[in-house]
Order: C-alpha cells, then structure tokens, then sequence
C-alpha cells in the first residue's frame, strides 16, 4: 500500500544521516557515490548563491552545493572538518557540502511519516521525517535539491556521469 508516494509495506530502507547545523537529514544510501572531506571549490560565474563551484574528482567535474544555502539560509563558512556526499540521481552527480555524516539508519518504510503540509513552510526538499532514538530525521528529496531551474548542469553533469 502507498501513502503519500511513501511506501508501506516491511520494507527496510538505508539512509546516510547528516547534519546542517542542529538538524539532522537524510539521503536514500542508494544515492550515495562516495564521501570526502572538504575540498575547495572553483567558483562559476553568475552562479546561484548555493552553488559553491566545481571540483574535479578523479577526472571528473562535480558541482558542490552548499545544502545550509539551499535551504535558504547563509552560506557554509567552510572548515577542514566538513564534509563533501557525493550523490547521483539518474544521470546527475552533484556534491552536497554538509556539516557532518552522523549515522547510517536501517529504517522500516512504515516508519517514515509524510511531511506535514504548511502554507508558510516550503517542504518541496522532503520525501518524508523518520524518528530515530528519539531524534528526527528529515529525509531529503533529492530530485527537488538537484532542480537547478536557474541555471543549466547538464555538460557537467554529463561529464561526472562519464
């Protein structure tokens, strides 16, 4: 039975915790190509505040995005303790600059609530919120963090897929 576009059923799903300041987030492990450390970027012109710039990653160009930015608030002040998630969704590969990888949770479907819906709250970014030893998780949308609808990656994007 689907509830919401959650699956419920006794499915286990894995997902990589990571943090942003005190929240705690989540990405399907599925997603996940590889984590580093932080590594400066080479910033592109006229891109969006979020977008940190590129690196090259063993011959290939990845775009960073500072995920606190793309949520809407200041930008990442960049130490050596944080934390580049590689991801990829379809043909897409991106950097998410992220405080810290926290945990590895092994969730069943069942537990994953939907996202409340608020008029005054843009929830577009989560699939769903999970409690885990009593924290919460909010579980990202990573088809809604890689919609880059102001500007076009799609020859980076092609280059890190190859």
């Amino acid at each position: 039975m689907r509830r919401e576009g959650i699956l419920s059923d006794n499915t286990i799903r894995q997902f990589i915790s990571f943090t942003i300041g005190d929240e705690e987030y989540g990405v399907d492990i599925m997603a996940i190509r590889e984590i580093k450390g932080w590594t400066a970027s080479t910033a592109l012109p006229n891109a969006p505040t979020y977008m940190r710039g590129v690196i090259n990653l063993r011959g290939a160009i990845v775009p960073i995005l500072d995920l606190r930015a793309r949520f809407g608030r200041n930008a990442t002040e960049t130490t050596p303790r944080h934390v580049i998630m590689v991801v990829a969704v379809g043909s897409r590969v991106a950097g998410l600059l992220v405080d810290a990888v926290a945990d590895i949770l092994a969730v069943p479907a069942e537990d994953i609530q939907p996202v409340p819906q608020l008029e005054l709250v843009a929830t577009g970014f989560l699939t769903g919120l999970v409690t885990v030893e009593g924290r919460m998780v909010a579980l990202l949308d990573l088809d809604h963090v890689f919609a880059f609808e102001d500007m076009d990656l799609s020859e980076l994007n092609a280059e890190a897929a190859a």
